[in-house]
């Protein structure tokens, strides 16, 4: 255009070039320039004339030249804006449509359009605009913040909801936080393309909060990411071969050191050459892994992972796992194994155990952990449950500031609860036994027994975690496992009798309960056989530790389940039968004749009566079915017996003095009302 702007400006000079006067040439119009003859008279004039013929020439086909582009030109933009134009035409009647349907809303808003459209509405919107631009001018004059709640004043509720709760939940108030992640949790209204908005900006704290959030939506969370394909000549068991040869062999238990390179030497020589030496890694079932190289590859992956669960435990060890791409592996293998239960156990207990180093949070986070952990909370599998329960909460430094070691399991509460934790129920089972499995339900043959079965409330597999959940919501119920499968290896360790001696297992669990925060609420123990014995000793050796009198003063009440405080008659039968219920170390603390077993006793007994405590012991009546041959009367009722507290013998075996026939059953029944009574100030009962 400034071309065609300059071509008419020199052609309307034409007309004035030469002497001034009335003999001025006359303008000729544009068709007739490129025709223009020369004339006149006179040398001067001849030559101002040429001069000027030249000028209208080169102008002519300036102007030719010009002319066609830019005419060209406009026709092209006309036709690209005319054809963008037609691609970008939206239908905006379906899009408000859309629209209202899409949103969710923060409090219930009507989706008639009429509404939005009246003159009450639109005074209300102008009100709202000027009540803010006010709020801003005050908070500005008095140079205080301006509240964020106020930001939005003349928004649409369905068009500030989501990003308002999502900017909540980085505030740095906690309260204001917390609240947030829970709103977001609650509400059931989002469409699927807001849950994706939350899963892809939400920051690490936020995901963690919404995976503890009870029936929580799992399109919160955003799934692993895709992991690279493993070389062709590689399999998932050579990679975890790798990862194990890679880690440090520092720190490891004797026995695990022991038995697993004896169990390995012959079945891996290759990777064991590689390393220098011999491969020490931890786990159990050592009878099979004598025959390593004929078993499927998927036990040969337990034992990896089992392995990896004792090196997890080592906070320098998980570093190196981390280092080594070990998450990456772990999901790997967590997706190709989803079959077994086992193995996908194993993995998550070893992401709770290294959850506990808050360094390796956001490895955790980005490796796609979250998602997976919200998922298995929702397992009907208390098991499951309860290991990813356990992890989340070792993630969780918002509202979690205990510490949950290996071993040690949250059953109430799981999630996040605006319920205040009054009290700590404490459950310690036998040898043998296991946090889950010794406190489920007793077993009914429901073929033989058809009638009780019918109208039965659902089985419980752990009803701690079920029935005095709901019975006493402001407890908070832990149970802690130890390890008990040391006897099952056919060989013997030269540290296995000082491993599995009380005092030792005494201490271990002393210094997990004092991470869990057990002694900073008033506290229930609940003991099953030698587990009994296990209490007894952590409360006296707490008795003499002054970080750890809290515990005891703490102490409200302890129930005995069948425990042989005086010792118990397995000391006098075959090995077979002290290896099936007690391992040997064991057996020899639970001689009638045994001193050590007669001083704990003692010693708790002056310990109790100094510090008062309310004590209630279940003894057993009936024989246990050792196998089809043999019956024991595993724990006498004069062994039962303590000197102290109610004594309350029920007709059942040793493995069912502890598991409830149903919620209703005298058992269940008299325990409940023992802890409601003990702690009826912190309860309000």
């Amino acid at each position: 255009m400034s071309v065609a702007a300059y071509c008419i400006f020199c052609y309307r000079q034409i007309g004035t070039i030469g002497t001034p006067g009335p003999a001025t040439k006359p303008h000729l119009p544009w068709h007739d320039i490129s025709k223009y003859k020369p004339g006149g008279s006179g040398c001067e004039a001849n030559l101002l004339v040429h001069a000027e013929e030249k000028k209208l020439f080169m102008i002519g086909k300036i102007a030719k030249v010009t002319g066609s582009l830019i005419l060209g030109g406009f026709v092209f933009i006309t036709y690209e804006v005319l054809s963008l134009k037609k691609l970008l035409q939206i239908d905006t009647q379906a899009l408000h449509q859309e629209k209202l349907k899409s949103y969710i809303y923060v409090h219930t808003a009507s989706l008639n359009q009429s509404e939005y459209q009246g003159i009450t509405y639109q005074a209300r919107k102008e009100i709202h605009k000027a009540v803010r631009k006010i709020l801003e001018t005050e908070a500005k004059f008095f140079r205080r913040p301006f509240k964020e709640q106020f930001s939005t004043f003349d928004g649409e509720d369905h068009e500030c909801a989501l990003w308002l709760l999502l900017k909540r939940t980085q505030s740095e108030d906690k309260e204001v936080r917390l609240q947030a992640v829970q709103d977001l949790a609650s509400n059931s209204h989002w469409h699927g393309y807001q849950y994706g908005t939350v899963a892809q900006t939400c920051d690490q704290r936020t995901a963690i909060g919404l995976a503890r959030s009870k029936d929580i939506n799992l399109r919160f969370f955003l799934p692993p990411p895709p992991l690279p394909k493993i070389k062709n000549d590689y399999t998932i068991e050579d990679e975890l071969r790798l990862l194990l040869v890679s880690l440090p062999q520092t720190y490891l238990d004797p026995c695990v050191q022991h038995f697993t390179s004896l169990a390995l030497r012959e079945s891996s020589q290759i990777l064991a050459a590689q390393r220098g030496g011999l491969w020490c890694f931890g786990g159990n079932g050592l009878p099979y892994c004598e025959t390593l190289s004929k078993i499927p590859s998927e036990t040969v992956e337990l034992f990896c992972l089992q392995a990896l669960v004792q090196h997890s435990k080592v906070s320098s060890h998980c570093d190196k796992i981390e280092a080594k791409g070990g998450l990456q592996l772990l999901q790997r293998i967590y997706q190709l194994r989803k079959d077994s239960a086992k193995i996908q156990r194993n993995i998550i207990r070893i992401i709770g155990n290294m959850a506990l180093d808050e360094r390796l949070h956001a490895s955790i986070v980005r490796a796609g952990w979250i998602s997976v952990l919200a998922e298995v909370m929702k397992s009907p599998h208390v098991i499951q449950s309860s290991h990813a329960a356990r992890a989340l909460a070792n993630l969780d430094r918002d509202t979690v500031k205990e510490k949950y070691l290996d071993g040690v399991y949250v059953l109430h509460p799981q999630y996040r609860s605006s319920q205040p934790i009054r009290a700590d129920i404490l459950f310690v089972h036998g040898l043998l036994g296991a946090a889950f499995k010794t406190w489920r339900q007793q077993d009914i043959d429901r073929h033989l027994d058809k009638k009780a079965s019918e109208g039965q409330e659902e089985y419980s597999q752990c009803w701690p975690k079920t029935w005095l959940a709901s019975d006493c919501p402001a407890l908070r119920v832990i149970s802690v496992e130890y390890d008990t499968d040391l006897s099952d290896w056919k060989a013997k360790c030269p540290v296995e009798a000082h491993r599995k001696s009380i005092a030792y297992r005494s201490n271990e669990l002393l210094d997990k309960l004092r991470a869990a925060g057990i002694g900073d609420r008033p506290l229930v123990w609940v003991s099953h056989s030698m587990g009994g014995l296990l209490v007894k000793k952590m409360l006296v050796d707490a008795s003499k530790n002054p970080e750890m009198e809290k515990m005891v003063n703490n102490t409200r009440g302890i129930i005995f389940y069948s425990v042989p405080h005086h010792g118990s008659q397995l000391a006098e039968y075959s090995m077979n039968a002290r290896y099936l219920l007690f391992p040997s170390a064991e057996v020899k603390e639970l001689s009638k004749d045994s001193p050590a077993l007669k001083e704990l006793n003692d010693d708790f007994l002056s310990l109790a009566k100094d510090k008062k405590f309310s004590v209630l012991s279940f003894a057993e009546t009936l024989p246990t079915h050792i196998s089809s041959m043999i019956k024991l009367h595993i724990v006498p009722l004069e062994s039962a017996k303590l000197g102290i507290g109610d004594l309350i013998p029920v007709d059942v075996n040793h493995l069912n003095i502890c598991k409830p026939k149903k919620k209703d059953a005298f058992l269940y029944q008299h325990t409940l009302k023992f802890i409601q009574d003990v702690l009826a100030q912190e309860l309000g009962d």
